[in-house]
């Protein structure tokens, strides 16, 4: 959960440095990578999915 957490601010942009230290000392660095692949391949997917729907409409 603190990879998600991470990648989640990551993506944001808005995390405090000190917080981001504190959540690298907590986390793995492969889940942190999966969890930002899978992240991003759901941003795509959704804003591709949101493009569809609104040509469609």
């Amino acid at each position: 959960m603190h990879s998600v957490k991470l990648v989640a601010w990551s993506f944001i942009g808005i995390r405090s440095n000190k917080g981001y230290r504190d959540d690298l000392a907590k986390v793995n660095p492969l889940h942190v990578v999966l969890v930002g692949i899978v992240g991003a391949l759901l941003l795509v997917v959704g804003l591709i999915s949101l493009a569809k729907w609104v040509v469609g409409s």
